[in-house]
């Protein structure tokens, strides 16, 4: 059985952290199987003969024995690739259309089962692929690596959108991850070769120099050790586009110089032998481009100096993809607010498990305990959390319609944005509930900043020519050491319910 702790953002993960293209392939059908519940998956790795072989496979051990190795045409696969239904990049063959495969040469293992109970259950002879192919650039098209295939989804449901674009994202994941274990695995055997055919060096230097130049991803060598620790020596074509550098510029830096500020610690983390980070580098424009880099050291000859072999690979569409992937995780989709899983990550990191308050508490060796102000000096300062309902909300929904509503959610978000300082996070909890969480405020403050939002939000909101007036009930709560993030916002909400059945005052 899977893993259930494991999520897909850890399959992707080693994906990337695979050391060889062996153990590459197996995490391919790992991950499949325990991050995006398959039963059963075999990665079907293209020959260098254009057959493919099934290079892994994962989930069921009898599968495993039976058809690992073994090889399926190219002619079979071709056809397979474009027989039923398109999802996106995905292939699938449902299993009415499936038993003019039989006879054919691809290697494959369906899992037993009972018949489907309605055209949205999975058949035991659907087939699903996902096919692996290169990132088309530079003019160049895509190249198909090999082809994923999969065996029933553990819920025994044909896939919805989201379990489709996971499997989809993941291949792509995995085309990026297989390349790149040839090519390290290319550079390593170059690598050893020039360390242990001392005599051979100088024969093989062009063939280095080529390889080096022509390299698809970005590489650099950098002096080791002494005054100039650090600077780069020499860059390939490949690196000086990816920061649109000429080469003779690039050479007075050093990565240091070159990373965002905010990654200057990855970098340092990174300097030895076999390091390994994502990080910014900068643009002769001035922007920045995601890259993974990863060090190895290089003997100039016996003895002799000793360099820095870098590797870069822009990695700018995967790491966008995985921040807009985080955001939506995060935020609510209908006003970009934090969403309440967000508020509680941002509350916990500053709660700890330790109740003590001592007097004019300083930062100890872990944790800068929380001060609470009440019942403290007026002018202690704490965590404060402000939570609020929209009065009369469900009205609106009710008699001008759910798009009326979110008009309003969006606009009392916008201004409850509009109402607070830097340093300060808004949120939306669910329904017409709101958050603030704000940090270093006194009593005398949060109060303040009560009435600032509800001053925000009861001015008139337009809505398809209407004139609305929203009114909000707040409550105030304070953080403290010892408590849970659920427990704080469980404080101010009974807070909010207090007021909300006292006489109408303001916050």
């Amino acid at each position: 059985m899977p893993d259930q702790s494991y999520s897909l953002e850890e399959a992707i993960r080693d994906l990337h952290i695979a050391r060889s293209v062996a153990d590459t392939l197996q995490a391919v059908a790992d991950g499949v199987v325990n991050g995006l519940d398959y039963e059963l998956a075999c990665v079907n790795l293209v020959r260098p003969d254009s057959d493919l072989v099934v290079a892994s496979s994962a989930g069921d051990a009898a599968a495993e024995a039976q058809i690992t190795g073994r090889v399926g045409s190219r002619a079979s696969w071709d056809r397979r690739l474009i027989m039923g239904e398109a999802w996106g990049d995905l292939r699938f063959i449902p299993h009415t259309e499936g038993p003019v495969l039989d006879e054919d040469d691809v290697p494959e293992w369906r899992a037993d089962g009972p018949a489907p109970r309605s055209e949205e259950d999975w058949h035991p002879s659907d087939r699903l692929f996902a096919p692996i192919r290169t990132p088309g650039v530079s003019g160049n098209p895509q190249e198909l690596v090999g082809v994923i295939s999969v065996s029933r989804p553990r819920n025994r449901r044909r896939p919805g959108k989201e379990q489709r674009e996971a499997l989809q994202s993941y291949a792509f994941h995995a085309a990026i991850a297989i390349s790149s274990a040839r090519l390290r695995a290319n550079m390593q055997n170059a690598l050893v070769r020039l360390e242990r055919e001392q005599q051979a060096i100088r024969a093989s230097e062009e063939s280095f120099r080529q390889a080096f130049e022509y390299a698809p991803s970005g590489l650099a060598i950098a002096e080791v050790g002494g005054d100039q620790h650090g600077r780069i020596l020499r860059t390939n074509d490949a690196l000086c586009r990816l920061l649109g550098r000429p080469a003779s510029a690039i050479r007075r830096y050093s990565f240091a110089d070159l990373v965002h500020p905010e990654d200057i610690d990855i970098l340092l983390r990174t300097a030895a032998e076999g390091g390994r980070a994502e990080l910014r580098l900068g643009r002769r424009d001035g922007t920045y481009v995601w890259v993974s880099l990863r060090n190895s050291v290089v003997a100039d000859a016996a003895d002799g100096p000793r360099f820095l072999l870098t590797h870069v690979e822009d990695i700018e569409d995967r790491k966008l993809r995985e921040l807009q992937l985080l955001h939506q995780v995060s935020h609510d989709a209908l006003t970009g607010l934090p969403n309440i899983t967000e508020l509680r990550a941002r509350l916990n990191s500053r709660l700890c498990d330790d109740p003590r308050r001592p007097p004019g508490a300083g930062p100890d060796t872990a944790h800068q305990h929380i001060q609470t102000p009440e019942n403290a000096p007026h002018d202690a300062k704490g965590l404060a959390i402000l939570v609020c309902d929209l009065d009369g909300f469900k009205t609106i929904n009710d008699s001008l319609g759910h798009q009326a509503g979110n008009a309003v959610l969006v606009e009392v978000g916008r201004r409850l944005i509009s109402a607070v300082w830097n340093g300060i996070t808004v949120a939306r909890t669910g329904g017409d509930e709101f958050a603030v969480l704000a940090d270093n405020v006194s009593q005398a403050t949060a109060r303040d900043l009560a009435r600032r939002l509800h001053n925000a939000i009861i001015q008139p909101i337009q809505v398809d020519g209407r004139e609305l007036i929203i009114r909000a009930s707040f409550g105030i709560a304070w953080a403290r050491c010892g408590m849970t993030a659920y427990q704080v916002m469980e404080s101010a909400d009974e807070q909010m319910h207090v007021k909300k059945r006292s006489p109408p005052v303001s916050p």
